[in-house]
């Protein structure tokens, strides 16, 4: 069972790749600047219309990443790997959206306001800790963002609980507020793209692949709310408009050829360029215009001792504010890939593969020769589980103490943080 607010079992990515059409990041890797190791190493693994992204980093033009984190919690390095996405797109040329979810985390887990405020600080000054600069930034609490709120109203006139039943398996019993969430959440997706932070433009939002039935019906509903809409033809784009046959006369007056038709309007010529155009027109006509999100989807990080690393479960994390030493004493309790006697380790190797101590090295502590260098020794044989443990539990004390000297120094007096 995989939901936004809860994971069982094990994940089978391909099988929901497959099911819902979210696309191998394998296939536009190559098309990348400098990808992040999560890419080139494949944890990062799928994407929807990443190719938007990537053509905006290459012209230089206005695009975004926005995400988010639920504060009920410390963070932890799953959070970490988030906050390492966000930091390498901004990096990019990207502006930064970074919510705070305690809307979410108020109604769906039940904290009270201290302790939102208190762990909402905790994620603000870990991403700040990890790079996120504060020029072309947005840090929000979303109960304090007025664009999300009154942007989420709208939407929830888009759609009615038999959609929201199909997406998210809602009951007849569940509150209203958890089912009012997605609307939130919908709102944090697509309020970059609003006037008042410079309109219609490519956002990604990086997540785990349990946040997508939050993308899948933002996506839909970023349509609907539009006026226009696209489909692509040969040699251009067909155009329908939402609101009626009078809401395409204001196209006619753009410099393409075109064929108009009771219903829509065919227009010829190179499609992005068709659309950004009638875009414009849609906003000065007083909607929204808005490009369907973006997404990639990462793997989950494992838990210490198996299943997903979450913050309701503190024996599953190593947390980014956890003392150097216990953080090491939690590395040398994972799970391994290794044999069962000394012997057949050496004689067999190890599966890295099935390793939670190889998986943190791959996700956060190690660079492409050290990681090489672990998975040739490990597999043949020639590094022990209780080597490998020590070696990567003085990477996490080292890390650890340098991460909390940063976040404890840092200076958020910079930062546009809406709380």
């Amino acid at each position: 069972m995989i939901t936004p607010w809860d994971v069982e079992g094990a994940v089978d990515y391909e099988r929901l790749m497959r099911e819902f059409g979210i696309r191998p990041f394998s296939e536009i890797i190559d098309e990348i600047p400098n990808p992040h190791p999560l890419m080139r190493r494949g944890v990062v693994f799928g994407h929807r219309d990443y190719d938007r992204i990537v053509r905006a980093m290459k012209r230089r033009e206005e695009w975004a990443v926005m995400s988010g984190f639920m504060p009920s919690g410390l963070p932890h390095l799953g959070h970490k790997m988030t906050m390492d996405e966000i930091v390498w797109h901004q990096k990019m040329g990207g502006k930064a959206f970074v919510c705070v979810a305690d809307i979410e985390a108020r109604f769906v887990r039940g904290l009270n306001r201290d302790k939102l405020r208190s762990f909402g600080e905790l994620y603000i000054r870990s991403i700040v800790a990890l790079g996120l600069r504060p020029k072309n930034c947005l840090i929000y609490y979303q109960s304090a963002n007025r664009h999300v709120k009154d942007l989420a109203i709208e939407l929830s006139s888009e759609t009615n609980f038999s959609e929201l039943r199909a997406v998210y398996g809602f009951k007849p019993e569940t509150s209203l507020i958890k089912m009012f969430v997605p609307m939130i959440q919908a709102g944090d997706i697509l309020h970059p793209q609003l006037k008042d932070f410079g309109g219609f433009k490519p956002v990604v939002v990086p997540v785990g692949i349990d946040q997508d039935p939050h993308l899948r019906l933002t996506r839909d509903l970023a349509n609907r709310i539009s006026i226009y809409s696209f489909e692509g033809i040969e040699g251009g784009v067909r155009v329908r408009s939402r609101r009626g046959r009078e809401y395409l006369e204001h196209l006619k007056t753009l410099e393409f050829d075109f064929k108009a038709y009771e219903e829509h309007i065919d227009f010829f010529g190179d499609r992005e360029t068709i659309e950004r155009e009638i875009r414009k027109i849609e906003v000065e006509i007083g909607g929204y215009a808005f490009i369907p999100p973006s997404s990639t989807y990462h793997k989950f990080t494992t838990g210490l001792r198996g299943g997903k690393m979450s913050s309701s479960k503190p024996e599953s994390y190593i947390s980014l504010f956890d003392k150097p030493d216990e953080g090491a004493k939690k590395v040398m309790k994972a799970l391994t890939g290794g044999r069962v006697t000394v012997e057949e380790q050496r004689r067999f190797g190890g599966d890295p593969d099935k390793c939670v101590v190889f998986e943190l090295y791959t996700y956060h502590f190690a660079d492409d020769k050290t990681l090489e260098e672990v998975r040739r020794d490990c597999t043949e044989g020639k590094l022990l589980c209780g080597r490998c443990k020590r070696n990567l539990a003085e990477i996490v004390k080292d890390f650890l103490r340098d991460f909390q000297e940063r976040a404890d120094s840092v200076d958020l007096s910079d930062y546009e943080i809406l709380e």
